[in-house]
């Protein structure tokens, strides 16, 4: 399985991240890439392939172009407002707020695109985000070509970017641009399978609409989890897309007997769905260590899911999303790799 990656990620270094009342160094930092691009080195998947670039022809296609032009000049405004440190969200159009006016202070165009104040934009941010879309990109074109797989080794991850929001620590939503890539690209049907710890919100509110790409997420449920305010099982789609939404948000201290539960009804739904193509968000938060998730799945569970995903039997693009348990993430990520790849090369054995 080839894996394409750039060192351009490393221009999203921000050192700032709200959390639990203080500001603390974020979670998503640059050396989550180090421990997965080591773990691939060490067990001989080390194929590594560079992004090509895309332009901005398919961001545009799945996001806003008022927020995509707002982050491509975000962090500019905020040094010329004067402002030292980091942009953090302050203030959002909050329901007894009017959203039908975009401020033109850098405070109110913040909270206008912002979804939640822990993701601070910093210099490079924008870069690092423009080359994590042409990675998803990059890998997407391989599995069309091959009808195999490949891993985007995107950072920043971006599956809680929406139409017009940033935040979750997301900015582009990697995966929707490479499954709406793919439906142009011939793939009539593209199924998306989120195994994140947190619901995909922004992947879920760009194709709600939408039957030609099924959303499928298993998370925690948002009672409890970030994002709180979508992730919940009566949302199943709107209009054209009623039916093609699948959300299961599980319980605190969920194992991976129910999570695995789960991922069959997901692949369940998938296989019903008869897509052309799978796109799965790789999060691999849902490890019993990871500090700000509550899932209870062991190193070896990865495997497994991934050797499950496997027998769905579709061109498979896995997509890289979060995972915060640093050390243990390089072998958590790796694992679904090669449990995905031991299956697969068995299947057509």
């Amino acid at each position: 399985m080839k894996t394409v990656f750039t060192e351009r990620h490393r221009l999203r270094n921000s050192q700032t991240e709200l959390y639990g009342g203080t500001l603390v160094r974020p979670f998503e930092c640059p050396e989550r890439m180090d421990f997965i691009t080591g773990e691939l080195n060490k067990r001989g998947l080390g194929d590594f392939v560079e992004p090509k670039e895309y332009g901005m022809d398919p961001v545009l296609a799945v996001h806003d172009a008022g927020f995509v032009d707002f982050l491509s000049k975000a962090w500019k405004i905020w040094i010329d407002s004067g402002y030292e440190g980091e942009a953090i969200t302050t203030v959002w159009p909050a329901r007894s707020y009017r959203s039908d006016k975009i401020p033109n202070h850098i405070d109110g165009l913040l909270g206008y695109y912002a979804l939640a104040s822990e993701t601070s934009i910093s210099e490079g941010t924008w870069e690092a985000a423009l080359a994590s879309k042409d990675v998803a990109l990059t890998a997407a074109d391989i599995v069309l070509a091959d009808k195999g797989a490949a891993f985007a080794l995107c950072r920043p991850p971006g599956h809680h970017a929406a139409t017009s929001q940033f935040g979750g620590y997301c900015f582009l939503n990697n995966a929707a641009i490479a499954a709406n890539h793919m439906r142009g690209k011939g793939a009539a049907r593209v199924a998306i399978l989120d195994v994140d710890f947190h619901h995909g919100n922004g992947t879920q509110e760009i194709f709600y609409g939408r039957d030609d790409v099924l959303f499928v997420s298993l998370h925690g449920d948002p009672m409890d989890a970030f994002p709180h305010f979508l992730g919940y099982a009566d949302e199943t789609g709107s209009g054209a897309g009623e039916g093609y939404t699948a959300n299961f948000p599980l319980p605190r201290g969920a194992d991976y007997g129910v999570w695995g539960a789960a991922l069959d009804e997901g692949l369940r739904r998938i296989a019903d769905f008869r897509a052309d193509a799978l796109v799965v968000s790789l999060g691999v938060d849902t490890f019993e260590k990871d500090p700000i998730s509550f899932f209870k799945l062991r190193s070896q569970d990865f495997t497994d899911y991934g050797k499950r995903i496997a027998g769905a039997d579709l061109p498979t693009l896995f997509v890289m999303e979060g995972g915060y348990a640093v050390e243990e993430i390089g072998i958590n990520t790796v694992n679904v790799l090669d449990g995905f790849m031991s299956a697969a090369s068995r299947a057509k054995a």
